[in-house]
Formats: structure tokens, sequence, C-alpha cells
């Protein structure tokens, strides 16, 4: 699988490591009301989506960006790929 890498261009699949659904960017306030509950879902429940999915990936063997993927989980096309802003 070739991941379009938006500098490099395309990356074979192997330089990168995946690390879970892009959502995980949104890391809940662990200090918030409510913060016990809103970590734990941040955790542990995780969809398992069939069809378009965006996900993050980190270019371990390159130059160590961060990506977010969309990667059709059925067909594993990729449709598209940016770098993760801060």
């Amino acid at each position: 699988m070739l991941i379009p890498h938006p500098i490099l261009g395309p990356r074979d699949a192997q330089e990168f490591t995946y690390l879970g659904p892009a959502t995980l960017l949104d890391r809940p306030d662990g200090m918030a009301e409510g913060a016990g509950q809103a970590m734990f879902d941040y955790l542990y429940p995780r969809d398992n989506p069939a069809g378009p999915h965006r996900e993050l990936w980190y270019h371990e063997q390159g130059d160590r960006s961060w990506l977010i993927v969309t990667r059709d989980t059925v067909t594993h096309e990729i449709t598209g790929a940016e770098l993760v802003k801060p």
C-alpha cells in the first residue's frame, strides 16, 4: 500500500506506524467536569468502520511527520493524506 505523503510523494506503508483513528487528536481536558468518563470514552471504546475512515499515521522511517490519511477500510484505497496541524 502506498501512502501519498504531501511533501515526499508516494511512500510505502511499511515506513509508517498506524496509530488509530484521527479522532485521537481530540483529547479531552483531564481537569474538566466529568473528565473521568470523557477519558474512558477517549481511551477504550473503538469503532470498527467499514468504508472511508480518517486515520492517524506516523512516518517513523522517514521525516517523522504525522499524517491524517483518509482510507477506505474495505478496499484499502487511500483517497487523501494531509499533515497534522499543531
